[in-house]
């Protein structure tokens, strides 16, 4: 696994099509966390809000693999029956738009249960 130091680093590895798709969540994340910290965290980037992870995203060759952590993705697994799955991931296709919508809902359940 290589080392990156910041999130910059780590997008700008990628291919420009899957760029463009982590830069997008990027921005979508920072929208409903303004007051986030941005680091790599486990080699991928992550949002910190007060002083812990909060959310995790990163690149794939076919997918943009968002961790919002265990719990969200077992209270939004009917939501997310089109996706592919795990315990604490949900994998969004790169030839797809990503679910801006259910993104948003899943980042705000995410956010409550941080405070």
């Amino acid at each position: 696994m290589e080392k990156y130091t910041n999130i910059d680093e780590y997008i700008s590895n990628f291919p420009a099509d899957t760029q463009q798709k982590l830069e997008e969540m990027r921005a979508l994340l920072h929208s409903l966390v303004p007051d986030a910290e941005e680091c790599i965290s486990y080699g991928i980037p992550t949002l910190k809000y007060k002083k812990k992870n909060l959310i995790h995203f990163a690149g794939y060759k076919t997918h943009i693999g968002l961790y919002p952590g265990a719990k969200t993705i077992e209270d939004f697994l009917p939501e997310l029956s089109k996706y592919n799955t795990s315990k604490g991931t949900v994998q969004f296709p790169l030839s797809e738009k990503l679910p801006v919508a259910l993104i948003k809902k899943m980042t705000k359940y995410r956010l409550q249960l941080a405070n």
